[in-house]
C-alpha cells in the first residue's frame, strides 16, 4: 500500500510514523513534509494548499491512499481536488470541513442536531461583540470565527482584553463567537467518521497555555497524555450518542457528509458534558500520544474511513501504556518565534529507552544542519507502563535536546502522577 501524507507538523511525523510501523505499507510519500518525516517517507516540493498539484502527485505516484493532515489544506479543498483524481483521501470535504473552519457553522451544525455545548453570541461588529460580552459576563470567552492555528481564543476574566481581542479578530474581516464560560476539565476525543459511521479513538487531554500552571497565552498546545484516569466510565460512549453520531447525521442531512476525523473538544462541566469545540483533523499534540497507544495497524484504519467501511472493521486494539508528549517550543512562542537556530541532541534523546521525537517547526539550512523553522519545534513522546513512567521518560528526553532560548513547560501530565 502507497500512501501519501499532507502537512509540515508533528501531528504528520506521527501520522508516518504509525503509518510506517504497518506492514502492508509498502511505500511512503509526505508533501512537503519536513526533516523528521523525510527520514521515513519520500518528501515532495509540493504546496500543501494546492488541490490540484497534490491532486496530480497523487495521481503521478500512483497512491493508494492521501491523508490530509492540517486544517488549513481541509477548508482549502484539497480533500475535494483529490477525490475527484479519483484517489482514496481520508479527510473531509471543504463544506464539511468548515466545522472547524467557521466556528459560527459549527454552532449552528450543534444546534440542528441537539448536541450540547456552550451557549453562543456570533458578532460581526465590535458593538454586537461588547454587548455579547457584557451579556454573557466573565469569565469571557472571544472566539475568532476562522481558523486561527489553535491560537484564536482568549479566556480572561479582563473584560478590556476580551473587547481588544474581539476588535483584532474583527479588523481581519470576519465574525467572531462569543461563548458561555464551560466550567471542569477539558478532554480531546478523535472520532472517525466516513460520512455514516463512527469508530473512536482513546481520550487524550492537551496544554493549551504556554506556561506551567496554566498561565501564559494560548498556544497551539504544549503537551499531552493518555490515557485519563479521572475520565468517568462511559465517557466515550456518550460522547458517541450524544455528540459524534448526531453531528455526522447532520452533516449527511445537509447532503455535505463528514469522513475524516471528528476532533470533540470536551469540558465535563458542573452541568454535564459541552463540547467546546470541533476541528475537523487530528489535534496536534494529542495524536502524538494516541497514535502511540494505537496497536491495530493505521493504515486499513484510514483507509476504511475514506472508502466508506468503517462499519466492517473490527474493535480497534490498544496498548496498555501510557504515553505523554512535551512540546519543545523556540524562544518567543507564540507571539514572535524565534528562528533558524540549530537544534541539536535528537540522537541521544532517542536514545532514552520509549522514546521517539517527532519533529514539527523544523528545517534544513544551507550548510545542511537542522534548525528551528517554527514556533512549536520538537515534540518528545514518553512511553511506559503507567503515565509517572511516560512522563519520565518524556521529560529524560527532553533534557537531551539543545535549541538556543527554548522553552516548554514543566508540569505535562504532573498532576495525575502525583500520589
Amino acid at each position: 500500500m502507497k500512501i501519501l501524507v499532507v502537512g509540515t507538523g508533528a501531528r504528520e511525523h506521527a501520522l508516518v510514523r504509525a503509518l510506517s510501523l504497518d506492514p502492508v505499507v509498502t511505500e511512503l510519500h509526505a508533501a512537503p513534509g519536513n526533516p523528521g518525516i523525510g527520514a521515513l517517507a519520500t518528501l515532495h516540493a509540493v504546496d500543501q494548499l494546492d488541490g490540484e498539484a497534490v491532486a496530480r502527485l497523487a495521481t503521478t505516484l500512483a497512491v493508494d491512499l492521501v491523508v490530509v493532515g492540517p486544517e488549513a489544506p481541509l477548508v482549502a479543498g484539497v480533500a475535494d481536488a483529490v477525490r475527484a483524481a479519483g484517489v482514496p483521501v481520508f479527510g473531509p470535504s471543504a463544506q464539511a470541513a468548515r466545522l472547524e473552519g467557521s466556528k459560527a457553522f459549527a454552532k449552528e451544525v450543534m444546534a440542528a442536531a441537539g448536541v450540547p455545548t456552550a451557549e453562543p453570541r456570533v458578532a460581526s461588529t465590535v458593538a454586537q461583540a461588547v454587548a455579547a460580552i457584557d451579556e454573557l459576563g466573565a469569565p469571557h470567552v472571544v472566539k475568532d470565527d476562522g481558523l486561527a492555528a489553535g491560537k484564536g481564543v482568549v479566556v480572561t476574566d479582563d473584560r478590556t482584553e476580551a473587547i481588544d481581542h474581539a476588535t483584532a479578530c474583527l479588523v481581519k474581516g470576519g465574525q467572531v463567537v462569543v461563548e458561555e464560560y464551560l466550567d471542569g476539565p477539558e478532554i480531546s476525543l478523535f472520532v472517525l467518521c466516513d460520512g455514516t459511521d463512527v469508530v473512536p479513538l482513546v481520550p487524550a487531554q492537551d496544554f493549551k497555555r504556554a506556561l506551567d500552571d496554566d498561565e501564559g497565552p494560548n498556544t497551539g498546545g504544549m503537551g499531552a497524555y493518555s490515557p485519563l484516569p479521572w475520565a468517568p466510565a462511559g465517557l466515550v460512549d456518550e460522547v458517541l450518542e450524544r455528540v459524534a453520531r448526531p453531528t455526522v447525521a447532520e452533516m449527511a442531512r445537509r447532503g455535505t457528509p463528514f469522513a475524516g476525523v471528528l476532533y470533540c473538544g470536551l469540558a465535563l462541566t458542573s452541568k454535564g458534558l459541552r463540547v467546546v469545540e470541533f476541528n475537523a483533523r487530528f489535534g496536534d499534540p494529542e495524536t502524538q500520544v494516541v497514535l502511540a497507544r494505537l496497536a491495530t495497524p493505521l493504515a486499513g484504519v484510514l483507509l476504511a474511513a475514506a472508502e466508506g467501511r468503517l462499519g466492517d472493521l473490527p474493535p480497534l486494539q490498544w496498548r496498555q501504556d501510557a504515553a505523554v508528549t512535551v512540546v519543545v517550543a523556540s524562544d518567543g512562542y507564540p507571539a514572535a518565534p524565534r528562528t533558524g537556530d540549530e537544534i541539536g541532541g535528537l540522537d541521544a534523546a532517542e536514545d532514552v529507552p520509549d522514546v521517539h521525537v517527532l519533529h514539527a517547526g523544523t528545517a534544513t539550512d544551507d550548510a545542511g544542519r537542522l534548525v528551528s523553522a517554527g514556533g512549536r519545534v520538537l515534540s518528545v513522546v514518553g512511553t511506559g507502563a503507567t503515565l509517572s513512567q511516560a512522563r519520565e521518560a518524556a521529560y529524560a528526553g527532553v533534557a537531551h535536546v539543545e535549541l538556543r532560548a527554548s522553552h516548554h513547560r514543566g508540569d505535562i501530565a504532573l498532576a495525575v502522577t502525583r500520589d
